[in-house]
């Protein structure tokens, strides 16, 4: 089964707002194997509505509508539909009563534009809408069953999973399609040797297609199955996931779309471990992504954003004169501040960076792109420097964040061996 997205308003097609919806539609159709061939996007303009619709008609299976289901006057999806298919438009007596059920019992009144919402092309049925005033409908135009739905995203996907999706799977005719994906999520190997690495998997497993994705500063690898079984179909996928892990080692840091921050995370609660961050140059980026993760608290214990050479000294202890002969990007410094972060916070572990991140500030010998990190722990205190500039400055930071949570991950898999 092919299906179309069309999501209508002014507002969506100007990019006044984000079209979230579609990718939400889209994501649940082909995680149950119904491909989506195309997204469109009109205005509020009735005659165009028109004309997309008989186009839609003509050529798909199913169609998903988004938006203009309300009561004001650019509100024409259902006006819009009526001519496309060429039938009038008539009141619905349940939809009223459901329209006019939801004001009552908010203890609001209802104005007579709401009247407009109860009126469908006739032979539509109406997909009733439990969350918000506006009823949906689904009906035929030329081959395609059109499912309308209004354009609030939590009416919408509530109605899309509730009513839209089993009608979907009726109008398929037979057990439904899994539309499976995984995803390998690596850092630290460019997208062309990523590429490289899984290219055979085309050969080794013809039934699952390959995919890449550049989400900077990480590469991932997609792998898409569609299985009438969900069961045998995550088994399969499992499968071609290792093989894949196996050619991308040690640059893997997920297989199930966490972050690396989340992945980090995972690792310390695992060891009941505890870190606390001292960034420079990344100016709070590290502590941002760990505190995206929930229960973060459970590990994370500290964070010092050290900008200036001062603070480095009067709240972490680096000493004035490494900064006086080395300078504040260096290894050293980067040793000190994770020393200091881990000591002021009692934590298992210490996490630090400073470097260029540009555009300017860069010298011969420290580069833009220039990030020394480093992880003190209760053995050991190791560093790393590396030069890689990206042109950005939010890239660049990017780069170092990853770079040092990277390390952090690296030792606590036993990947980097402790001295």
């Amino acid at each position: 089964m092919q299906a179309e997205i069309l999501a209508t308003g002014d507002e969506i097609r100007t990019g006044a707002l984000v079209d979230s919806n579609s990718a939400s539609i889209a994501e649940l159709l082909e995680q149950n194997g119904i491909e989506v061939t195309r997204h469109l996007a009109v205005g509020d303009d009735l005659s165009m509505l028109v004309a997309v619709l008989k186009e839609i008609g003509a050529r798909a299976d199913a169609a998903v509508v988004t938006g203009g289901l309300g009561p004001t006057q650019d509100d024409l999806s259902a006006e819009a539909a009526a001519q496309a298919a060429g039938v009038s438009l008539v009141a619905d007596a349940r939809a009223l009563e459901e329209i006019e059920a939801f004001f009552r019992k908010r203890g609001r009144p209802m104005s007579d534009s709401n009247r407009k919402q109860a009126f469908f092309p006739q032979g539509a049925r109406c997909l009733y809408n439990a969350l918000g005033t506006a009823p949906g409908f689904q009906m035929r135009i030329d081959r395609c069953t059109f499912f309308f739905l209004p354009g609030v995203p939590h009416e919408m996907r509530a109605m899309l999973h509730e009513q839209v999706l089993p009608a979907l799977h009726a109008l398929q005719g037979t057990a439904p399609q899994f539309r499976l994906t995984r995803v390998v999520s690596t850092f630290g190997l460019p997208e062309s040797i990523v590429g490289e690495r899984v290219a055979a998997i085309a050969g080794l497993y013809p039934d699952i297609k390959l995919g890449l994705r550049a989400k900077f500063p990480e590469i991932q690898v997609k792998l898409y199955l569609n299985s009438a079984d969900a069961a045998q179909g995550e088994a399969r996928l499992a499968e071609a996931v290792q093989w894949a892990r196996e050619r991308l080692t040690p640059n893997v840091f997920s297989v199930n779309e966490r972050s690396m921050a989340a992945e980090v995370g995972e690792l310390l609660r695992q060891r009941s471990a505890t870190l606390a961050v001292a960034e420079s140059c990344t100016g709070g980026l590290i502590a941002n992504w760990l505190t995206n993760t929930p229960g973060s608290s459970d590990y994370f214990l500290l964070s010092a954003v050290v900008y200036a050479n001062d603070s480095k000294v009067k709240v972490l202890g680096v000493s004035e004169e490494t900064l006086a002969r080395k300078g504040a990007v260096d290894e050293e410094t980067a040793r000190q501040m994770a020393e200091g972060a881990r000591r002021a916070a009692g934590a298992t572990y210490g996490l630090a960076t400073t470097g260029i991140a540009g555009p300017g500030g860069g010298s011969a010998e420290k580069p833009v792109g220039t990030i020394c990190s480093a992880l003190a722990g209760p053995q050991e205190t190791i560093s790393r420097r590396l030069t890689l500039s990206f042109g950005q400055r939010q890239m660049n930071k990017q780069m170092f964040a990853m770079l040092a949570l990277d390390l952090l991950r690296r030792y606590l898999t036993g990947v980097l061996k402790p001295a």
